[in-house]
């Protein structure tokens, strides 16, 4: 029943811009801070950006700074990464996580993640 979907990803040349989505289904996303994370294979998986419930306090990680925005929409229980400059060292697999509370899918509150949506920048 709970649900956490990106989309968005795909290929674009160095300097070029995404948007990517993460809608959840199942759950209000309301009470939730909603977090970026990417993964490059064959290495950690790592923060990007999260959007406490307010959608005004937020935080990006150094390197994306100026060029990532992160934002929600509550009614449409989604939130967006909007990558604008991007860079090589920007490809990588992007997800989305939530912290369900408990009682949700489980007893103790639960780390979900969404399927992940793959950005290449490459020229």
């Amino acid at each position: 029943q709970v649900q956490l979907v990106e989309s968005g990803g795909g290929l674009v040349q160095p300097g070029g811009s995404l948007r990517l989505s993460c809608t959840l289904s199942g759950f209000n996303i309301s009470s939730l801070i909603m977090r970026w994370y990417r993964e490059i294979p064959g290495h950690e998986r790592e923060f990007v950006a999260y959007i406490k419930p307010d959608g005004i306090s937020s935080n990006v990680r150094n390197s994306a700074k100026g060029r990532f925005t992160i934002s929600r929409d509550n009614a449409k229980n989604t939130a967006y990464l909007q990558m604008d400059n991007l860079k090589p060292e920007d490809t990588a697999m992007y997800y989305c996580k939530v912290i369900l509370p408990r009682g949700v899918i489980s007893e103790y509150a639960t780390d979900y993640w969404g399927q992940g949506t793959q950005v290449t920048v490459s020229s």
